[in-house]
């Protein structure tokens, strides 16, 4: 069924927006269309830079685009994956077009023939004199695939505090439980949540997904005392003081029941760091320290001037003088040099924690992780941080990122993060893209995309406009792909792609075949063409990253009691009345519970009733999970101690205290990390999946 065709959508619109990517309906379902309002249209080109305001506009706009077409030799991008044929952007080239390539190492070649992987320069030239210059991405064939079969921890940092953490957990945290998750429980990896760098002040978004930049990490994260030159900063007793106050937030959390305070942590830390990095770097670190520098070039003077700015400033760029709103105007080099050492302060943070996450990677790979850590990508940064302010070239000015009206969000999703602009992309050969994901691999053995679809397209949402008027618009997944197979396979990295929800057709395919993994979730895993019954473990895919849950839903103690239904009807989240959500949620429960039961995984008849032996119950979904052919399987650690809180509620935001829980027992109890690795409970979890034939050799369906 089709639904009427908006108003105002003209045949000259629907061409001009089509040839600029621009959607002007979009497909929910295979039997139903929806077409997005003109006015989201005419947004979405004008944040393109193209003129759609009236008819005369439109036609205008409309015969400029279609001269460029015909006119241009070269697209901006052109793509040659390893062993394929030559892409159609050379073979449709006039006979007796001549190519000649300058690679990244500054060779100059004739011809696209035998060219190592990289982004190269490439020009074409014509019989008739005319000439067009591309870049030319060369790509392996596939992104790395796991180094075999294994299962791993998932895990929100900030929740795992230890008894030497400042009240929030940290990177040498993670660096432990990486150690001693390996070595003794056979685990291949630790998956954490984006610890990119957040948008400073009080109070600061506690949310990993909105962060600043994506570019450089958070020094929240930062252990204080494995700084090497804590050992050697002077007034003692000022930071003895600090780590006294360190001491009684980190109580507070684990012995008195108060939230995460991301503030307070970070306010102890900085001032802790100012007497740090007083202290000088001796002449390898201070070598070190230089490479750094030299890797980041300008984007790591940017990052640390936004940072120097902010702190005069306000955290919104949108709201400071206006000459310091661009980053490149002489007012903002004034201020830079003016603000010398809070901008060498930042800089030295960020080499800080790049530091300490690279040594995080080092001891679970040397500890015996075939993967070691997995690092999320958050779908964008903050409109007004330090990302949005240095790369304002490349972002859609009054745009923003979300999803259109679905079974479960009638009203749709604005997640107020601008989009890149995919024309910018192409222009720069994709270098922001191409320069993000290199800084990402610096340190993880893993990366997980978050709404990886968004390298097909997004949902653009006009400033002022609700979610429900926004339109998809359309970016070159084949050169985003690509890039994202040369900077992976650089760096010997596995990709998984976050691909749950409503998913254009063709998407997953395209990512299975270039290697990107997808993520499967237990109680999403139903046979959706079918009868809509739990899928039996030998029909789900390999490629993924199977799990029980993720962070943005209820843990699996929760599912299996229905306390997560308790829980959204405290908080007026039901959409439909609560015996009706209770009797759903345990029908979806026995189900499971029946299906574990007819393959051996679970007594029924010992268990009981659905969430009366928990503890089995969870161990029986993990065996599930080892008898699916998913080539990575994911422990989310509070179902280790049976925590029942989610750590984020979707659809909240001071009704919940999402992203400030501490991993805690079934009564709510913080667990640190010392008794973590003690509990009886996780290890007979971790036993149900280390006990198997090593975990980095792991077939599908081994259980013993």
């Amino acid at each position: 069924m089709a639904a009427a065709p908006a108003e105002h959508l003209t045949e000259d619109l629907v061409r001009l927006a089509g040839l600029h990517g621009v959607a002007t309906s979009y497909r929910p379902a295979p039997d139903r269309t929806v077409h997005v309002p003109a006015s989201a249209v005419i947004a979405a080109l004008a944040a393109l830079g193209v003129d759609a305001s009236g008819p005369d506009a439109v036609r205008a706009a409309l015969a400029a685009r279609e001269r460029e077409l015909r006119e241009r030799l070269l697209p901006p991008v052109v793509v040659r994956w390893a062993g394929a044929e030559p892409p159609a952007a050379l073979t449709a080239l006039p006979a007796g077009t001549g190519l000649r390539v300058v690679t990244e190492d500054g060779e100059d070649r004739e011809g696209t023939e035998d060219l190592p992987p990289g982004v190269h320069r490439l020009t074409a030239t014509a019989p008739d004199g005319r000439t067009g210059e591309a870049r030319l991405v060369v790509a392996p064939d596939r992104l790395p695939a796991p180094p075999g079969r294994s299962y791993g921890l998932l895990v929100q940092l900030y929740s795992l505090l230890s008894h030497r953490s400042w009240g929030m957990g940290d990177l040498a945290d993670l660096a432990e439980l990486a150690g001693w998750a390996a070595r003794t429980a056979g685990a291949g990896f630790v998956q954490v949540n984006p610890l990119h760098a957040a948008v400073p002040g009080a109070p600061t978004d506690p949310s990993p997904y909105r962060p600043s930049s994506r570019r450089f990490p958070d020094p929240v994260h930062l252990r204080i005392e494995d700084v090497p030159e804590f050992a050697y900063a002077g007034d003692r007793e000022r930071l003895g003081g600090l780590l006294e106050r360190a001491g009684r937030l980190r109580a507070a959390v684990l012995d008195k029941g108060a939230l995460i305070d991301r503030d307070a942590v970070w306010e102890l830390k900085r001032e802790a760091l100012e007497a740090v990095l007083a202290v000088p770097l001796g002449p390898g670190r201070q070598a070190a320290y230089d490479a750094f520098r030299a890797a980041h070039g300008q984007a790591l003077v940017d990052h640390a001037t936004w940072y120097a700015l902010a702190e005069a400033h306000g955290p919104d760029w949108h709201g400071w003088p206006r000459e310091l709103r661009d980053p490149r105007s002489a007012a903002t080099a004034r201020a830079r040099s003016a603000l010398a050492d809070r901008v060498e302060f930042h800089t030295r943070l960020a080499w800080l924690a790049d530091g300490q996450l690279r040594a995080a990677q080092r001891t679970a790979r040397e500890a015996g992780m075939p993967v070691g850590i997995v690092h999320d990508l958050a779908v964008g940064v903050h409109p007004g941080g330090a990302d949005a302010w240095a790369q304002q070239d490349v972002f859609a000015a009054g745009m923003s990122i979300g999803a259109p009206p679905d079974a479960f969000n009638a009203r749709g999703q604005d997640w107020g993060l601008p989009p890149w602009r995919p024309d910018r992309l192409a222009a720069t050969g994709y270098a922001p893209y191409r320069e993000l994901l290199r800084a990402l691999f610096r340190y993880a053995g893993a990366l997980r995309i978050d709404h990886v679809m968004g390298l097909f397209r997004l949902w653009w949402v006009p400033e002022g406009s609700p979610p429900t008027e926004g339109t998809y618009v359309h970016y070159d997944a084949d050169a985003m792909l690509a890039v994202l197979a040369l900077e992976a396979d650089r760096a010997g990295a596995v990709v998984i792609g976050e691909d749950l929800g409503t998913v254009e057709p063709g998407v997953r395919e395209a990512l299975q075949r270039r290697g990107v993994l997808g993520t499967s979730v237990l109680w999403f895993e139903r046979d959706w063409e079918g009868d809509g019954r739990p899928l039996p473990p030998e029909r789900w895919r390999a490629d993924c990253l199977a799990t029980a849950t993720t962070h943005d839903l209820p843990p699996t103690a929760a599912r299996l009691t229905g306390d997560h239904v308790e829980l959204r009807d405290r908080l007026g989240l039901l959409t439909r009345p609560a015996a009706e959500e209770r009797a759903g949620a345990t029908a979806d429960a026995a189900e499971w519970l029946a299906l574990l039961g007819s393959l051996g995984l679970l007594d029924l008849a010992a268990a009981g009733p659905p969430g009366s032996d928990e503890e089995e119950e969870i161990r029986a979904v993990h065996r599930f999970l080892l008898r699916t052919p998913a080539r990575l399987i994911g422990v989310w650690l509070p179902d280790g101690v049976g925590d029942r809180r989610p750590q984020n509620l979707p659809g909240t935001w001071d009704e919940y205290p999402n992203w400030r829980l501490p991993l805690a027992d079934p009564e709510g109890r913080p667990v640190p990390l010392e008794e973590l690795v003690a509990s009886p409970r996780l290890r007979g979890l971790l036993d149900v999946l280390g006990k198997a034939p090593r975990a980095r050799g792991l077939q599908p369906g081994s259980l013993t």
